[in-house]
């Protein structure tokens, strides 16, 4: 096995103590979307957490903007899983040999053609890819769905998110859109509340904030994560 990947960029947050881990390989559950500004990270880090209190997780950032790595950064005590920043291709592409992890949320970047994300989508186990519902956003997911998740036949399921609580019909609407492609979508969206914003600023996971509309947020992420690990087992 190799171990956790790391490179001269990495950094790494301890997790909090966990029951030890079986020796089986880790599961690699990939965030990704070949369009930029749709929730990706903040998707990666909060199903890392929660995720985290049902095993060890390690969080590889593969995105070379950092943005999950700088998230980590602001945090001032635990955050409840592990953090790499890796890009090498080398090494994402073995991410299912890291030991000592029960799973493994890979934050990708937002460009198709990049060789990190061709070296990762083969390794990946599940891939959940975040979208806001607007139909410009719908239509980069598709073209990410087909050219860059079907081929490699990884299982997925599409995760709306940036929904507007006051207004839920644009993302009944979405899903249905991609219902009728044949593109399987969470029952469970994610609301746009400022305090997904606040949170990242905090270094810390919707479930650690404390503000307006906190517990709201947190139940989002508690629902798509029930419903992809329910998906993933069946």
């Amino acid at each position: 096995m190799v171990s956790a990947p790391k490179s001269s960029k990495s950094t790494t947050k301890a997790a909090s103590t966990r029951s030890s881990p079986s020796n089986s390989a880790s599961k690699v559950l990939v965030v990704l979307n070949g369009k930029g500004g749709v929730g990706k990270t903040t998707t990666a880090v909060n199903l890392a957490a929660t995720l985290a209190e049902r095993g060890r997780v390690l969080l590889v950032d593969a995105d070379p903007q950092g943005s999950a790595t700088w998230w980590v950064e602001q945090s001032q005590g635990a955050i409840g899983f592990d953090l790499t920043q890796e890009t090498n291709p080398l090494f994402l592409s073995k991410l299912r040999e890291v030991a000592t992890y029960d799973m493994v949320v890979v934050d990708t970047p937002p460009a198709l053609n990049s060789e990190a994300l061709a070296a990762v989508i083969p390794a990946a186990d599940y891939v959940v890819l975040p979208t806001p519902p607007a139909p410009m956003d719908l239509a980069a997911l598709i073209e990410t769905v087909r050219s860059a998740v079907v081929p490699a036949k990884v299982p997925h399921r599409v995760l709306l998110t940036k929904v507007d609580p006051r207004s839920l019909a644009e993302a009944l609407e979405a899903q249905n859109t991609l219902m009728e492609l044949g593109i399987p979508a969470c029952n469970a969206f994610i609301r746009a509340y400022k305090a997904h914003e606040r949170a990242a600023l905090e270094g810390m996971t919707i479930a650690q904030w404390r503000g307006k509309n906190a517990r709201e947020a947190e139940a989002d992420y508690r629902r798509a994560a029930d419903e992809i690990q329910r998906d993933w087992r069946n």
